[in-house]
């Protein structure tokens, strides 16, 4: 059997867990921040927070060269603490969010994958990260 190898990215965000787990959750928002670069954007998402819902969103560059659906399906959500699921492929993730003195830690940690380098995807996992505390 072979042992899934862990990725994980974390970030602190100058707002309250409340505000961070709203602009995390909500489709209207996701939108503004789920994509790594300038280059992207996320036009679409998608959110039935709940253990056993799905998500989806979709990630595509702006010049229209690319693009891909990315979703799962909920493992367990603890209000403004906890969202864990399994993507499509299998892999899970899990991303708890802590109530630092009025800022917010998250720290997201997903199974790798093996068509990309550790390095890429928590590069990219990361910019994605950064560009949800830049929103």
């Amino acid at each position: 059997m072979t042992i899934q190898q862990e990725i994980t990215v974390e970030t602190n965000v100058q707002a309250s867990v409340e505000k961070v787990w709203t602009f995390w959750t909500d489709p209207i928002h996701i939108t503004k921040w789920n994509f790594a670069s300038d280059e992207w954007h996320s036009p679409f998402a998608e959110n039935d927070l709940r253990e056993g819902g799905k998500f989806t969103s979709r990630m595509e560059a702006k010049d229209g060269s690319f693009g891909f659906d990315f979703g799962g399906v909920y493992d367990e959500i603890k209000l403004h603490e906890v969202i864990a699921y399994t993507m499509e492929d299998g892999r899970k993730v899990r991303i708890s969010f802590k109530d630092r003195a009025g800022e917010t830690e998250i720290i997201e940690t997903f199974d790798a994958e093996t068509s990309h380098s550790i390095e890429v995807q928590q590069q990219g996992w990361q910019a994605i990260l950064n560009n949800f505390k830049n929103m």
